[in-house]
């Protein structure tokens, strides 16, 4: 089951929606599915901790942060306070278990990275969320104090960013574990949010979808719905041209890009809506630049993480933000 487009006849045409929307509903019914049996869009337990260098920061770092917060530990083999932080952290990460990545850089054999993240001692580390550096803490704090400095990271990655974490395959350790239960039958709602997409009432499939994930906030085909009603929501009754004709008047006029954004995925123009909002980020600050970017990566969810568009997009965000 997955959400359906309505007629909108006069005002924009869905059938892009509706063709990534149907493709992304069975990439993540089965990636779901198979995360459930132990695969799939499940992670092994040893991607929980990486090494790494220049070369794969931007992939390893950046990209990662638009998913899951991303602690990164500046060590070198010398220091010796960091061979008391290392292990430590690298248990925490299996201990939270996909609420955050912990990234190690060497940084005798990067000294481009601890030059621009200003790195003056170590151990020291940072955190990026979304694409933004935050530094943490230096030294060999205690074990408590690490604690609170993750569950507040975390917090702030949930609640400003979005980011739920990433699902850790336990089976792939060796882990005899049988297949997990859904978290409740939400099969109801769910056919409750299409029926109400059906009648035009997306406030009602809005408000289906979120009922679901208030229990269930990791449920893919919920998450993919709101996206998709939300943004349908959005769109209808506008006026195309005025629309953009008043983002090409203003092109600091944040609500008018974000309006004009939507229209161009709606439309199929899917690149476009991207750039557009990756450029309304770099241009603004504040509030702004918070909301541009939190609709840029809504957008994401409509289309999909595994579309190339999406990861050439994240890419450019996170160039933006860091």
């Amino acid at each position: 089951m997955q959400p359906r487009n309505m007629s909108m006849s006069g005002v924009v045409d869905l059938a892009a929606v509706k063709a990534a929307g149907e493709a992304k509903a069975k990439a993540e019914q089965a990636r779901a599915q198979a995360a459930r049996q132990g695969g799939g869009g499940a992670v092994p337990p040893s991607a929980l901790v990486i090494d790494v260098d220049e070369a794969g920061f931007e992939r390893d770092v950046l990209q990662r942060s638009t998913e899951v917060p991303v602690v990164i530990d500046f060590w070198a083999e010398w220091c010796e306070p960091c061979k008391q932080l290392g292990p430590l952290l690298e248990r925490l990460a299996a201990e939270y278990n996909g609420r955050f990545v912990l990234a190690k850089i060497d940084v005798d054999a990067n000294q481009m990275l601890m030059q621009q993240f200003g790195i003056q001692g170590i151990p020291a580390v940072f955190a990026v969320v979304a694409g933004q550096a935050l530094p943490l803490f230096q030294g060999a704090a205690p074990e408590a104090q690490i604690r609170q400095t993750l569950d507040e990271l975390i917090r702030v990655g949930e609640e400003r960013f979005g980011l739920t974490g990433i699902t850790v395959d336990s089976d792939a350790a060796g882990a005899a574990a049988g297949p997990a239960q859904p978290a409740g039958p939400y099969d109801a709602l769910l056919e409750a949010a299409v029926r109400a997409l059906d009648a035009n009432d997306f406030a009602g499939a809005i408000q289906a979808y979120k009922n679901v994930l208030v229990d269930d906030p990791g449920n893919t085909e919920a998450k993919l719905g709101l996206a998709q009603a939300e943004l349908l929501s959005r769109v209808q009754g506008m006026d195309p041209q005025v629309v953009r004709k008043s983002a090409a008047d203003d092109p600091s006029d944040v609500p008018a890009q974000l309006a004009a954004a939507d229209l161009d995925l709606v439309g199929g123009h899917v690149e476009d809506a991207f750039g557009r909002l990756v450029d309304t980020v770099r241009r603004t600050a504040g509030d702004d630049r918070d909301t541009a970017r939190v609709r840029l990566l809504e957008l994401f969810e409509v289309i999909g993480p595994d579309d190339p568009r999406v990861t050439k997009a994240r890419s450019a965000l996170a160039r933006v933000l860091f």
